[in-house]
């Protein structure tokens, strides 16, 4: 007949008053690691406490118990209970819930506590940042919450938007982490996939590579044609800019490259219509023109439009002004602010006159 296994008994919890707790001696816990007592007691603020301490009763000489109980693990817990009782946030005899434990050593208590402690996959806590925003809390709420920076918050959001087909290969150690945060470029859960795939194939696997292939085909914000119309356009015009959050993208990647195009045509034509009114007889417009298109062509060279008798009169009163100031002051260091604005404006001034419409020979227009 088989033994019958004995019962497993586990430890009695109870409340304890926190002016009846002292640190034990038997803590294993030596140098300081995580969150800050300081961060920890604030989170008790906030959320209470919320796992118990394990104590074990303080005895005499005698072996017999003296209504004190020493913590053998949950030291940091105790201190940061300690800090809210001297903010006088927290009563001294305040009950604490705690595990009462006799038998076996105080050491391996402490010692089990934080070797037997599983650390939380990043996977986890990407997860979790995520199901607090979708529940309306803000990035700086979040960030609040974990005594972190909304820096820390907005890219394990952006790592946990990720498809869950490639979350799940992660979980399991499929990919890297370096690996996952390349394939947040995109925010395309098909691209993503299919991007795995060519991966499974590929002899190269590293991150550059990953982000290489999410962009294909893409614009960098970098290019000329961005420049010419700007990013603000692109994206008024309901274009969608891939960005890289954990390493430098000089602006990103603009994935509409149709909407880029039409929109670089549209400013140019313009600009065009501008250059027309002058009243040249050909134009031609084009984002970029063949080598060797210009060969027999010439600059033309226009004369600045000269002043008229008015405006000659203006540029000199300028002149003089700005030589009488500059001269009048030129041994203060720091000038008063009205004749450092009154200079600015002076040479701004002067400087219309410099930058005069070009004209150029009838018989060349």
């Amino acid at each position: 007949m088989a033994a019958i296994a004995k019962k497993i008994t586990l430890s009695s919890s109870r409340d304890i008053p926190f002016n009846k707790l002292v640190l034990s001696q038997a803590n294993v816990r030596r140098v300081k690691a995580g969150v800050s007592v300081e961060e920890l007691a604030e989170d008790v603020a906030r959320r209470g406490l919320l796992q118990g301490l394990s104590v074990r009763p303080v005895k005499d000489e005698a072996g017999v118990e003296t209504g004190m109980f020493e913590i053998p693990a949950g030291g940091r817990r105790y201190r940061a209970l300690d800090l809210l009782v001297r903010q006088k946030r927290l009563s001294k005899t305040a009950p604490v819930p705690c595990i009462v434990r006799e038998d076996g050593i105080a050491e391996e208590d402490s010692l089990a506590e934080n070797v037997q402690r599983a650390p939380l996959h990043p996977l986890d806590q990407f997860r979790a940042f995520l199901a607090l925003r979708e529940k309306g809390q803000s990035e700086e709420e979040i960030a609040a919450a974990f005594f972190v920076s909304v820096g820390v918050v907005k890219p394990r959001l952006k790592l946990a938007s990720v498809s869950p087909a490639l979350l799940e290969i992660y979980a399991e150690d499929g990919l890297t982490l370096d690996q996952l945060m390349a394939f947040t470029v995109s925010g395309d859960h098909e691209r993503q996939q299919q991007v795995l795939e060519r991966l499974k194939a590929s002899y190269d696997k590293q991150p550059y590579a990953i982000r290489r292939m999410l962009t294909e085909g893409a614009v960098r914000a970098s290019d000329k044609r961005v420049q010419f119309i700007g990013i603000d356009a692109y994206v008024d015009g309901g274009g969608t800019v891939m960005r890289d959050l954990f390493q430098g993208d000089d602006g990103g990647w603009l994935q509409d490259v149709v909407l880029v195009d039409r929109l670089v045509a549209d400013e140019m034509e313009r600009q065009a219509e501008a250059v027309r009114a002058e009243g040249w007889k050909w134009i031609e417009i084009a984002p970029d023109f063949a080598y060797g298109h210009a060969f027999g062509l010439r600059q033309l060279r226009g004369e600045p439009s000269p002043l008229s008798a008015e405006e000659e009169l203006t540029r000199k009163a300028l002149q003089l002004e700005l030589d009488r100031l500059s001269e009048e002051y030129d041994s203060l260091e720091d000038l008063p602010d009205e004749i450092d604005q009154r200079l600015a404006e002076l040479e701004t001034g002067l400087q219309s006159f410099e930058t005069r419409p070009l004209t150029f020979d009838p018989l060349e227009v």
